[in-house]
C-alpha cells in the first residue's frame, strides 16, 4: 500500500452528522463549525488527494481537486426551490469526474457519499442532459455498446451492486419497442454502486485501498459512458 497521510475519518466525523440532523440551524452549525473543519473537512481533503491518487491507475484523468466545489460538495443545501427549508446537508459528498473539461456532472465519474450510518459508492452519470439522453439511447440501440451494456450490468449485478435506475414509464418515441434493450431505454442516467455501511477500515488509511477495490469492480461502467460520449457526441 502506497504511503500517504490519509489516516482515516475519526469517529468525531459520524458523530458530527448524527447531530447536525438532530440540531440543523445556523446557531448550532456556527458554534461546532470548527468540528466540521476538523473531523469532516481536513481529513476528506486527505481523503479526495489519496483515492485521486488511486483513481489515476483506472482513469488517469480523473479529478481529484480537495476544494469545496470541485471534488467536495458544499455543506450549504439550496433552500430556494425545496420545501425541506434546512440550512445544512447532513452528508459528505465526494465527486471524482473523469476529465477537466465541460460540466462536471456531464462527464462520468466516481462518487463517494457518507452519512452518519452509512457509506455508499457510486459512479456513472447520475442524469443525462438532454444531449447525452440522445447519446445514451443511440448507443443503447446499437448490438455492440448495448450488449457490453447488458453484459456489464449482469456482472455487477451478480456481484451485489446496485445498477440504474428507471425513471421512463415507457420507451421514447422513434425507438423500435420490440429492441432486444428496449428496457436500458428506461434508464434517465447511468449509474452503479454500494451501500457499506460504515465499514471497519472506515477509521484507518485502509479506507483509500477498500474504495478504489470497489471502484475497480465498478469502473466498467465509466469505461462505457466514455465510450458512449467519443462515439456519439
Amino acid at each position: 500500500m502506497a504511503k500517504r497521510s490519509f489516516s482515516g475519518f475519526p469517529k468525531e466525523a459520524l458523530q458530527f452528522f448524527d447531530q447536525l440532523a438532530i440540531n440543523n440551524t445556523k446557531t448550532w452549525f456556527d458554534q461546532h463549525k470548527s468540528d466540521y473543519e476538523t473531523f469532516v473537512m481536513a481529513p476528506a481533503r486527505e481523503f479526495v488527494l489519496a483515492l485521486g491518487e488511486q483513481l489515476r491507475q483506472l482513469s488517469p484523468h480523473v479529478v481529484a481537486d480537495p476544494r469545496v466545489n470541485k471534488s467536495i460538495f458544499r455543506i450549504y443545501r439550496d433552500t430556494r426551490f425545496s420545501q425541506d427549508k434546512t440550512p445544512y446537508k447532513t452528508n459528505l459528498a465526494l465527486w471524482f469526474p473523469v476529465g477537466d473539461e465541460g460540466a462536471k456532472f456531464e462527464k462520468p465519474g466516481y462518487y463517494v457519499h457518507l452519512e452518519s450510518q452509512n457509506l455508499m459508492l457510486g459512479v456513472g452519470i447520475y442524469r443525462f442532459s438532454p444531449q447525452l439522453l440522445k447519446a445514451y439511447r443511440d448507443a443503447v440501440i446499437e448490438m455492440e455498446l448495448g450488449s457490453q451494456l447488458v453484459g456489464l450490468m449482469a456482472k455487477l449485478t451478480k456481484k451485489g451492486y446496485g445498477v440504474g435506475e428507471k425513471i421512463f414509464k415507457r420507451p421514447p418515441r422513434g425507438y423500435n419497442s420490440d429492441h432486444p434493450f428496449v428496457e436500458l431505454l428506461l434508464y434517465g442516467g447511468l449509474t452503479a454502486g454500494i451501500d457499506l455501511g460504515i465499514p471497519q477500515e472506515f477509521h484507518t488509511p485502509e479506507l483509500v485501498d477498500l474504495c478504489f477495490e470497489i471502484f475497480i469492480d465498478l469502473s466498467p461502467v465509466v469505461f462505457w459512458l466514455e465510450a458512449m460520449i467519443h462515439k456519439n457526441i
